[in-house]
This record gives structure tokens, C-alpha cells and sequence, in this order.
């Protein structure tokens, strides 16, 4: 018997030890030590959750017991959430109720941010803000030679996003200037654009979705953003599900899964179905081998392979644009949207079937040569698309030898773009069986 029960002793014990090498516990660290009594301060406690940095996706928390289906993953009292209510109940609240015209809900939290994180140990916040990142990912932060890297239709977010955040910065001095009685250095050095960048990317990645009720001394964007110290540690998994929402009865922002976890892997959230373009650009990480990925085929890459000879080109551009057919046509895991394919099949009409474009939007049979060039030109536009993606992977190569500074963006983009080949290598496959179906 002693032999026995000694033999499960050790395989429990190299279960465990195999699952901790899937990551790193955190918990005995000074600021996740000090974090932890902060919250139990605020009425929080949680014993089934551990900070841990896994090899795969960085820091995150582990289960200490297994989780059902149903079952209640965190609790996090009101008192441990940072919201607006939070920001007006501050030494701010009066600078933000007497500025005319009003500042945003964004602008308050973000000024929040950046004014507790120069009073440093001063702060009733800083055992929060000790743990968060020091710098983010988000398209915002990176430098123009990375961003260049990007697929087209993501580039051209990134640079809406940088001026969306630059123009928050122009338009928020003001507000900035008007807090000088409460610091002794001048504000235009701690309220600077590195540091609204930081608070923007802190609130844009991390916040949660809470509704606050609509107040005077804001201006009219929506008040929903809640800071979630502890439970913004949960990491984004596309494959499992979760309710999560302010419960009015224990004042308590839950997350309950609808998913099973092991005791010792780690805990994810879904933040909903994105693909990892979404996910760049929201949060500044990608996820592997996301069902919902999408390789996007922009307008411009479309109109290559129609000849500006085409009598009708106009009016079938026109047809599209007007029924939204120029947006949002990608490649995805199981070959060419129905969208790309509709917009292609209008497009590929002849002179003497142009009168059933309505049918092609439908997704109608025109022709079989219709359905043929139709493939055709799908095809093509997959190979170009990964051509285009080789090439860009070989400049990242490079540029990764020359800027030692920018490997972490880099290769950042790289998995993007990584990812990007194997869906449009799947969707190329798919394309030539369909291809020969037809033939």
C-alpha cells in the first residue's frame, strides 16, 4: 500500500510540476504582495487566482482550483473601481466642474491617471498603478517604420488613431493649464503628450464596460469606462466564454465562465469576437490561431484586376459602394468571405450580363464563365496578397537585425503578418479546389 500511495504522491506531484511550467508564479512579488492588501482593504479577496507569467502570453492569472461551467471566476467590489465618480470625488472634481466647455469622461480618467502617477507615493492609487504596463503596443505607440508594416486597411487605422490621440492632447492643454494651483512643477511637463498616450492606451486596453448615468460637468461621450485592478489581469482567449457585468445587488463588477479551467492553467476572458487587426489595434497583442481572423482585401487591390477599360467599371463601383460592398471583404480560415466573392462577381460581369447585377449582389449563378473569372480573380488576389506578405516578413527580418531598439514591435507585426500567410495559403488551397470543381 505504501508503495502505491508514494507512486501517486509523485505522479500528482509531476502533474503539478509539468502544469508550473507552463509559467512563473508572481504572487511573492513586492508589488503584486502590496496590490493584494490594497484590495483586501477595499473588500476584495481571492484565493483562486494567482499572478503568474506564462511563457505564451505574458502575465496573466492562474487557477488555484478548478472552474466549471457556471462557475463565479471574480467579484470585484465597487470601492476597488476606478470610474469617473472616482476622478469627481478627487482634489480634481472641482477643476473639472467649473471647465467650460466640458471635458470628456476619456479626459478625466486619463488626467486622473497621470496626476496619481506623478504624486508617486503619495497616491491612494499607487499599489494599482505600480502594476501596470510602463509602456503599451497599441498602433498609437508605434514608430512610423513599424506602423509601415502593417496590412493596408490596419495601417490606415493606426494613423487615425495617432491623430485621434494627438488631437485629444491639442484640444485637453487647457484643461491641463487649469490645474496648476495643485502642483508645484509647471503642468505642461507632467501633463505632456508621453503621458496622455500612456493614460489613453491604460484606459483603451484595460477598462471594462460599466454605464454611468449621464452628468453635466462631462461633455456628451458615453461614460462607460471602469478600471478593474486585479481582474484586468485576465487575458483575452477567443475559445471560451464568459458573462461578465455590474451586479447591483453585491455592488460588484462578476465575471462568471461558461467555460472549464484546470487547476493551474490559465484563466482567460473572451473581450469578444475580434480579429487579431481588432486586437492590435485595441489592445497591442495578437492572439495564434484565431478563428476569427481575417486577411482584409482593400478597394484598391480589388480594381487592380479590372481593366479601367470596362465601359460599366463606374456604375458597377458605384453599385458596390452604394450597397457597401467595397468594405470589409477578406480571407479568412475557410477561404474567400461571401462579401469578396459577391463584390468580385459584380464586377466580373460581361457587357451583356450587367442587367442582372441585383442577382450577382444576391449571390446568384450569372454565368458559368461569370463563375469562372470570378475564381479566376479570387485566386489572383490571394497569390498577390501573399506575395505581399513575404516580402513585408523579409524587410521585418531585416529590420530586426538593423533596430535592435524596435524588436519588440517588430516582431509584434510579424506574427500578424505570420498569421496573415497561413490563412491566405489555406484560402488559396480552397480557391483551386473550388477552381477545379468548375472546370
Amino acid at each position: 500500500m505504501k508503495k502505491s500511495r508514494g507512486r501517486t504522491g509523485r505522479k500528482r506531484r509531476r502533474k503539478c510540476l509539468q502544469s508550473f511550467m507552463d509559467g512563473v508564479n508572481c504572487s511573492h512579488k513586492l508589488e503584486y504582495i502590496k496590490l493584494k492588501k490594497w484590495l483586501k482593504d477595499r473588500g476584495f479577496e481571492c484565493s483562486n487566482l494567482r499572478p503568474t507569467e506564462f511563457w505564451d502570453t505574458g502575465r496573466g492569472l492562474m487557477a488555484t482550483k478548478a472552474f466549471q461551467a457556471g462557475d463565479l471566476i471574480i467579484s470585484l467590489p465597487e470601492k476597488c473601481l476606478l470610474t469617473t465618480g472616482t476622478v469627481l470625488s478627487s482634489y480634481l472634481g472641482e477643476y473639472i466642474m467649473k471647465w467650460k466647455p466640458p471635458i470628456s469622461p476619456l479626459i478625466a480618467l486619463c488626467t486622473f491617471l497621470i496626476a496619481e502617477k506623478h504624486a508617486g507615493e503619495k497616491s491612494l492609487w499607487k499599489p494599482y498603478l505600480d502594476v501596470l504596463p510602463k509602456a503599451y503596443t497599441c498602433p498609437v505607440c508605434l514608430e512610423h517604420d513599424v506602423v509601415n508594416l502593417l496590412p493596408q486597411p490596419l495601417r490606415k487605422k493606426a494613423q487615425e488613431q495617432k491623430t485621434t490621440v494627438h488631437e485629444l492632447y491639442m484640444s485637453s492643454r487647457a484643461f491641463f493649464s487649469s490645474l496648476q494651483p495643485l502642483f508645484a512643477e509647471n503642468t505642461g511637463t507632467i501633463f505632456n503628450y508621453s503621458a496622455l498616450e500612456w493614460a489613453w492606451c491604460t484606459i483603451n486596453t484595460r477598462t471594462i464596460y460599466m454605464k454611468h448615468s449621464q452628468r453635466k460637468c462631462f461633455s456628451l461621450e458615453p461614460d462607460v469606462y471602469a478600471l478593474a485592478p486585479y481582474l484586468d489581469l485576465l487575458n483575452h482567449s477567443p475559445s471560451v466564454q464568459v458573462k461578465a457585468a455590474f451586479n447591483e445587488q453585491t455592488r460588484s463588477y462578476e465575471v462568471w465562465t461558461n467555460s472549464q479551467c484546470k487547476r493551474y492553467e490559465e484563466v482567460f476572458i473572451c473581450y469578444g469576437p475580434h480579429d487579431n487587426q481588432r486586437l492590435l489595434l485595441e489592445y497591442g497583442f495578437i492572439a495564434m490561431d484565431n478563428p476569427h481572423s481575417s486577411v482584409y482585401v482593400s478597394s484598391d487591390t480589388l480594381l487592380k484586376y479590372f481593366p479601367p477599360l470596362d465601359k460599366q467599371r463606374n456604375a458597377k463601383l458605384s453599385i458596390l459602394k452604394d450597397h457597401d460592398y467595397l468594405e470589409n471583404l477578406t480571407f479568412g480560415w475557410d477561404g474567400p468571405s461571401w462579401r469578396l466573392l459577391t463584390a468580385l462577381k459584380l464586377l466580373s460581369l460581361a457587357a451583356d450580363e450587367f442587367t442582372c447585377w441585383r442577382r450577382a449582389l444576391l449571390g446568384d449563378v450569372i454565368s458559368a464563365r461569370n463563375e469562372q473569372k470570378t475564381l479566376n480573380v479570387t485566386a489572383k488576389i490571394c497569390h498577390f496578397l501573399i506575395e505581399e506578405t513575404q516580402q513585408v516578413l523579409l524587410q521585418i527580418s531585416q529590420l530586426k537585425k538593423k533596430k535592435e531598439d524596435l524588436k519588440k514591435h517588430l516582431a509584434l507585426v510579424e506574427a500578424l503578418r505570420l498569421e496573415d500567410l497561413k490563412i491566405l495559403q489555406k484560402s488559396a488551397a480552397i480557391v483551386c479546389n473550388l477552381n477545379m470543381a468548375t472546370t
